[in-house]
C-alpha cells in the first residue's frame, strides 16, 4: 500500500510517499512545493495543482492523508492555508484517491503518544520509523511524512474513523 501525506501551505506545500506493507513503514520520497510570495495567488494554487498532480502520477499511491485545517489566531494565514488545502482536496478528486484527514493533534499522539510534542520531536519519531539517516527536511516535508505514517498506523490497527 502506498500512501501520499500531504502538510498543504500557500509557500509551501510538504508531501511524503511511503509504502506500508506487513505493518513496516518505507519513505519512498519526500520534499515540498513551493511557490515564490511574489506569484499572483492563482498562480500559486495552480502551482500546486500541477505539481501535486505530477507527484501522484509519478508514485502512484493508493490512497492520500491530508493534515485537517485547524483554526489559527493569524486569519489571512488561515484562508491562504484553506485555498491551499482546497487545491489539494481538488487534486485528490480528480485523481479518484481515497482521502484521510488528521489533525495535528491526532498525528502527534498517534506517533509520539504526546498531544503537545514539538514539530522535532515528531520529525525524530518519523526519522526513526522510517529508517532514516537524517531527519527529513524541510519540516513541512517531515509532517507529511508523519501525516502519512499516522494514516498507515491507525489504518494497521483498523481505527480509521475511530480516533476523535
Amino acid at each position: 500500500m502506498i500512501i501520499l501525506g500531504i502538510d498543504p501551505g500557500i509557500a509551501v506545500t510538504g508531501y511524503g510517499v511511503i509504502q506500508f506493507h506487513n505493518g513496516t513503514s518505507e519513505c519512498i520520497a519526500f520534499g515540498a512545493i513551493r511557490t515564490g510570495d511574489d506569484q499572483k495567488k492563482e498562480i500559486r494554487l495552480f502551482s500546486i495543482f500541477q505539481r501535486l498532480n505530477e507527484i501522484i502520477q509519478e508514485y502512484h499511491p493508493d490512497m492520500v492523508a491530508v493534515e485537517q485545517l485547524f483554526f489559527n489566531r493569524n486569519t489571512k494565514t488561515a484562508l491562504a492555508v484553506g485555498e491551499s488545502r482546497g487545491v489539494v482536496l481538488l487534486t485528490v478528486g480528480m485523481n479518484q484517491l481515497p482521502l484521510y484527514e488528521y489533525t495535528p493533534l491526532q498525528v502527534k499522539e498517534c506517533l509520539t503518544g504526546y498531544g503537545r510534542a514539538t514539530k522535532n520531536q515528531v520529525r525524530e519519531v518519523v526519522q526513526m520509523e522510517l529508517n532514516m539517516e537524517k531527519p527529513p527536511r524541510p519540516i513541512d516535508a517531515s509532517d507529511a511524512l508523519a501525516i502519512a505514517l499516522t494514516h498507515s498506523c491507525l489504518r494497521d490497527l483498523d481505527l480509521i474513523g475511530v480516533v476523535p
